[in-house]
C-alpha cells in the first residue's frame, strides 16, 4: 500500500441483531453513511513512467529548448500553472548551498508546492542508512526529489530506486541544474547557442562536464583550456565529440578566441580546501581579465555559477563590468529549475 495514500477506515456495522428486534416493523431507518475509502485502496495511481535529471544528456536537444522556452515563459509572467499545488518535493543537502537552496524553495512554493528541507544532519545516510532504503521511503512521502551531494553515484542510486523523479541539485561529477540557467542566459543574449562558441577557462570540473554535455546535445562549439592534469574526464568528452567539436587546449587565449559565452569557476571547489595552494600555482595565468575578454567576440558574455573569488579567476573588473551577466545568470536558476520541475512532475 502505498502511505501517501493514507490507510482505510472500517466501516462500521448496524445495530446488533437484539436492537433490531424492538424496533417496530414499519419503521425504516436510513444506511448508515458510508465512510469515504481513500483513493489509493480501490483506484490505485495508474503507474506513470518517471522522469530523473541526473545529467545534461539526460533530455534530448528538443527537450532542452523546450524547457528553456517553457523557462522564459515563466520569467516574463506568462505561466500561471501550478503543476505543484498538494505536492511536496524533498530537497536534501549534503553539500550546502546559497543559489540551489534558496530556488528550489522559492521554485516550489511559487509552483504550488511545499519543500522539505533536509540536511546532512536530518538523513541517515551518515549513520548507515543504505541510500536504497531512503529513495523508498522518500518515494511514499513526497512527489519529487532534488539532492545535492558528493558522489554521482550516490545520486544515480537515489534515482535508481525512487519511484519518483530525482533531479541533480549538483555533484562532484557534474551540475546539470546550472547549466540549465547558463543556457537560459545565453538564449537571452543571443537567441541561443546555434552557431555560437563557448569558451571555459579553469577547472576540467563538475561545471565544465556539463557544459560539455550540452554543447553535445545543443551542438554548439565548446573549447576548454585547463591546465595539465585538471582536464575534464575523457569519456565525457568523447561522448560529445560525436555531436559537435570539443577543443582541449593549454591556453586561455587560444580557447577564448572569437568566443560568445566565456566561462569559468573557482579554482578549488567545495571540498578541495587542502589544495587551493597547489591549485594556484597550477592555475596561474588562468584569470578572466579584461585583456582576455577583448580576444573574445565584441559582443561576447562572461558567466560564473558563483561564488566568485576576485583577483583569482575572474578579474573585479570583468566580474562588475558590462559584459557580465551572472546576476542574470544567478536569477535564472530559479526559472530553469521551474521549468524543469514543471516538465518532471506534470
Amino acid at each position: 500500500m502505498d502511505l501517501r495514500d493514507g490507510i482505510g477506515h472500517g466501516i462500521g456495522r448496524e445495530q446488533e441483531q437484539g436492537e433490531r428486534q424492538h424496533r417496530p416493523e414499519a419503521t425504516t431507518l436510513a444506511p448508515p453513511a458510508a465512510t469515504p475509502v481513500p483513493f489509493g485502496i480501490l483506484h490505485p495511481r495508474p503507474a506513470m513512467p518517471k522522469r530523473d535529471f541526473l545529467n545534461i544528456r539526460d533530455f534530448s536537444r528538443a527537450e532542452l529548448l523546450a524547457l528553456l522556452d517553457l523557462a522564459a515563459r515563466m520569467k516574463r509572467g506568462d505561466y500561471e500553472e501550478r503543476p505543484l499545488e498538494g505536492k511536496s518535493v524533498a530537497l536534501i543537502f549534503a553539500k550546502s548551498s546559497t543559489r540551489t537552496r534558496v530556488s528550489f524553495e522559492v521554485g516550489v512554493r511559487q509552483l504550488g508546492g511545499h519543500p522539505v528541507f533536509l540536511s546532512a544532519r536530518d538523513i541517515q545516510l551518515g549513520r548507515g542508512e543504505p541510500i536504497r532504503d531512503m529513495a523508498r521511503v522518500l518515494s511514499r512521502y513526497v512527489d519529487a526529489i532534488m539532492i545535492r551531494t558528493f558522489a554521482q553515484a550516490d545520486v544515480e542510486e537515489l534515482a535508481r530506486y525512487a519511484s519518483v523523479p530525482v533531479i541533480n541539485g549538483l555533484t562532484d561529477f557534474s551540475h546539470p541544474c546550472q547549466i540549465l540557467a547558463d543556457l537560459l542566459t545565453a538564449r537571452e543574449a543571443f537567441g541561443g547557442m546555434d552557431g555560437r562558441v563557448a569558451a571555459w577557462v579553469g577547472d576540467g570540473n563538475n561545471m565544465c562536464h556539463s557544459w560539455i554535455e550540452a554543447a553535445g546535445a545543443l551542438g554548439f562549439e565548446l573549447r576548454v583550456a585547463a591546465p595539465e592534469g585538471y582536464d575534464p574526464d575523457p569519456a565525457v568528452v568523447a561522448a560529445a565529440r560525436q555531436a559537435t567539436t570539443v577543443t582541449l587546449v593549454r591556453s586561455p587565449a587560444e580557447a577564448v578566441a572569437g568566443a560568445h559565452v566565456v566561462n569559468t569557476d573557482v579554482w578549488a571547489s567545495m571540498g578541495q580546501e587542502a589544495e587551493q595552494q597547489v591549485r594556484e600555482r597550477a592555475f596561474a595565468g588562468f584569470i578572466v581579465d579584461d585583456a582576455l575578454m577583448r580576444r573574445a567576440a565584441p559582443d561576447a558574455i562572461f558567466l560564473h555559477c558563483l561564488p566568485a573569488h576576485r583577483g583569482e579567476e575572474v578579474a573585479e573588473s570583468v566580474l562588475e563590468g558590462p559584459q557580465s551577466r551572472v546576476w542574470d545568470q544567478a536569477e535564472n536558476r530559479l526559472h530553469a529549475q521551474k521549468a524543469l520541475l514543471a516538465m518532471l512532475t506534470g
